[in-house]
């Protein structure tokens, strides 16, 4: 059982490793071309919450929002393969940020292609950060450690 746990967890977990890694090999100064295709959406998005809620994003370099997705993928995938909490939580983090930014399918019409696409990538990531929730739900239901009773000795005369 250990054993296929792992391997679960290696499997899910390549899915962030390898997105990271390839942005990663992209980077290059200003962040490549998930620098190039984020900046628009982010500018859009930070616009919608301004519009909605009244509160101002922060204006932050396409660069360092890769630059980010980068470390919370990638630190956090390999800590999931061990099974550590941290590792879900950042890429619980990273699915939280990046989802509605990335799959903006709420700025198309409903009859659009891309309406489409990008509207099943958003459901996609939305079940992998329930299989996160999940997770760390698990996790928390087994006991940390569970204390061995010794067996109480009986004197002999």
């Amino acid at each position: 059982m250990a054993f296929t746990s792992f391997i679960g967890r290696v499997l899910f977990a390549s899915v962030f490793i390898l997105s990271a890694y390839q942005e990663f090999n992209e980077f290059g100064v200003d962040g490549g071309l998930a620098g190039k295709t984020l900046k628009p959406k982010f500018d859009i998005f930070a616009k919608l919450v301004h519009s909605n809620t009244g509160a101002q994003l922060p204006e932050i370099e396409a660069k360092h929002l890769v630059a980010a997705a980068i470390a919370f993928k990638g630190v956090g995938g390999i800590l999931f393969i061990f099974g550590s909490s941290f590792g879900a939580f950042l890429l619980l983090l990273h699915q939280l940020v990046a989802t509605p930014i990335v799959y903006d399918f709420y700025n198309y019409d409903s009859e659009s292609k891309e309406f489409n696409q990008l509207f099943i990538k958003f459901t996609q990531n939305m079940a992998l950060f329930g299989a996160l929730m999940f997770f760390i739900g698990m996790k928390n239901l087994i006991p940390r450690s569970q204390h061995k009773r010794r067996a109480t000795k009986t004197k002999t005369g």
